[in-house]
């Protein structure tokens, strides 16, 4: 029988999860930053993931990690590129109005896998505000202007928890 609450079958230390999806400008801003960060030498038990539109195929991947950091495309209330960080556990599941096209929200996904015993120790989200979200591959300049910043807040991450674990 599996004992959901003992993580200490986890087999990936940090699950970086870009979501969104490339064909909606803005929208596809965590999907980008995953593209970004493959060239980059980073920490051992770091997992890169391209979450597309996830939905319920996250919930495995959940379950596997101690810890997941999160990007995407956040409407709160800023100026495009405003970039905000927060935890899973700040966001009311239940009314969260995060705007998405996935059939099943990651927030939606995150309050199953809590449901089920199988959520990460702690889900890092770094969120940046979209311009447009229509039908396009590109980002809006003001979205593609702050990718490389979004790498930085990712790696800030990576280190926080590296000295969290030692």
């Amino acid at each position: 029988m599996n004992n959901h609450n003992n993580h200490s079958g986890k087999q990936i230390a940090t699950l970086v999860l870009g979501v969104g999806n490339i064909l909606l400008k803005d929208e596809g801003v965590g999907v980008r930053v995953i593209e970004r960060m493959r060239s980059l030498k980073l920490p051992p038990g770091v997992r890169l993931m391209d979450g597309g539109t996830g939905g319920l195929d996250l919930l495995e991947l959940f379950g596997q990690a101690h810890r997941v950091i999160v990007v995407d495309a956040v409407r709160g209330g800023g100026e495009p590129g405003a970039i905000y960080r927060f935890h899973a556990d700040d966001i009311d599941v239940k009314t969260a109005r995060i705007s998405s096209l996935h059939e099943v929200n990651l927030y939606e996904v995150l309050n199953i896998a809590r449901g089920l015993g199988e959520s990460p120790g702690e889900v890092v989200i770094i969120g940046i505000e979209p311009k447009e979200i229509e039908l396009d591959l590109e980002l809006t300049p003001e979205v593609a202007s702050r990718v490389d910043r979004l790498v930085e807040l990712v790696l800030e991450e990576l280190d926080r928890g590296d000295s969290a674990s030692k």
